[in-house]
């Protein structure tokens, strides 16, 4: 895909930056119980990668990074460059930023925010729902804030890395981050149910998956992609039926049909993501919806299911989306 932070950083960006490439619109999290101050809040601890690293341009403007790359560290680094006030970042609440993305290592650029959306980027920081450095990155900002952090492998995509959005196996990630505002998360009660299509069988055109390699490798065909949602089961689990709506555990591996290009993967983070079935694109929640847990499936999803027609309002726009899914666990 065409990279975004969602499928970066988090396991689910609407359920950890606005949502991952899986999420839609909406997200729910925990109510906050408290009110905490910036001095209350343990966040991580600066050292010598993120205190090299120096930022200019205004808040919530264009930005340029000036630091001695190759940075490292064997722990996130946390440094505040601007000092902002008020409420602290932490469960129940969503940060509305700015943010740009770079190779810890090289210095390249993998992704700034400014060229994705002119408004900033909801986070909705709920603990667990994105890579520990991202979680110790944010936590305890404040609005008005910027703050920059070294992420290393451990705490980020792991030893090999994230090749398909420019990350090598050993290279920590640099985050900037503006932070404009804070406000409470919205919650809901009881979720209710949203109708679902039923997919078709997918029987022809199928891609090739291997199981076998870490991630799986998923190889698309050179044939034109599904009109519909097609899905086909490649290993039926032995758990229950996962109800709709429900809140389920996957690892997931999703590609593009169209640029046959990997967007976001769950199993090169090596984490399994956690989320609603409610807060995610309607085609994706269909293939979990109604599968047994312990299920591995492949799913092809036409764009009207997935992030619309028109490109311009989405960087999947017009995409028919490729999953792979593995349901962990469901209730």
């Amino acid at each position: 895909m065409p990279r975004s932070l969602t499928a970066v950083l988090s396991v689910s960006l609407t359920a950890a930056l606005a949502a991952v490439a899986l999420t839609a619109c909406g997200s729910t999290a925990p109510a906050p119980t408290s009110t905490s101050s910036a001095a209350d809040c343990q966040p991580a601890a600066p050292g010598d990668a993120s205190a090299s690293v120096t930022v200019r341009g205004d808040l919530g403007g264009a930005l340029a990074v000036d630091a001695s790359f190759p940075l490292q560290t064997d722990r996130t680094e946390r440094s505040v460059l601007v000092d902002g006030s008020g409420q602290a970042l932490d469960d129940g609440w969503t940060a509305n930023l700015f943010y740009a993305i770079y190779n810890g290592a090289t210095g390249e650029l993998i992704e700034d925010s400014h060229d994705i959306s002119t408004d900033p980027v909801p986070f909705v920081y709920e603990s667990g729902s994105a890579i520990p450095g991202m979680e110790s990155a944010l936590r305890c900002s404040t609005a008005g804030s910027r703050v920059v952090a070294v992420i290393p492998p451990a705490e980020g995509f792991g030893a090999d890395g994230l090749p398909d959005v420019g990350l090598q196996a050993g290279q920590s990630l640099l985050l900037v981050a503006d932070i404009l505002s804070l406000e409470e998360t919205p919650t809901t009660s009881e979720p209710s149910a949203t109708p679902l299509p039923t997919p078709s069988a997918w029987t022809t055109d199928i891609p090739a998956v291997d199981l076998t390699t870490s991630p799986p490798t998923v190889t698309i065909p050179d044939a034109p992609a599904p009109t519909d949602l097609v899905l086909t089961v490649l290993e039926e689990g032995d758990g229950a039926v996962v109800p709709n709506p429900a809140t389920v555990t996957i690892d997931y591996h999703g590609l593009s049909w169209d640029t046959k290009e990997v967007f976001d993967s769950s199993y090169a983070r090596g984490t399994p993501a956690t989320f609603s079935t409610g807060g995610v694109i309607t085609g994706f929640a269909a293939a979990i919806v109604g599968q047994k847990v312990g299920s591995t499936v492949l799913v092809s999803i036409p764009p009207d299911l997935a992030y619309g027609t028109d490109p311009a309002k989405h960087e999947l726009g017009g995409q028919t989306l490729v999953f792979l899914i593995h349901i962990e666990a469901a209730q």
